[in-house]
């Protein structure tokens, strides 16, 4: 995984009626070759999939596993889908 500067992973949260209390999720689930540009967030229960690309200022919300694409926006959703990593096209 490659994470730019200010990323944020936020893997908990607090209860909206008790500050002092958590709310338990899932896990945050990173794959490989996964890349979160500058001052992306990825918030509690989110799973990206293999090949992920996350744009600079992106708040992930939800989970995106099928992998092979770039997530933009707040909240973030696919604005374009890739080859698999490591394709070489060159030839």
């Amino acid at each position: 995984m490659w994470v730019g500067p200010h990323v944020s992973i936020i893997s908990m949260n607090h209860d909206l009626y008790d500050y002092e209390r958590y709310v338990s999720a899932n896990p945050i689930l990173i794959d490989d070759n996964c890349w979160l540009g500058a001052h992306a967030v990825v918030l509690p229960r989110v799973h990206l999939g293999q090949h992920t690309v996350v744009a600079a200022g992106a708040v992930v919300t939800r989970s995106f596993p099928d992998g092979n694409q770039v997530l933009a926006g707040a909240p973030a959703k696919i604005v374009k889908k890739l080859d698999r990593y490591g394709d070489d096209f060159s030839a």
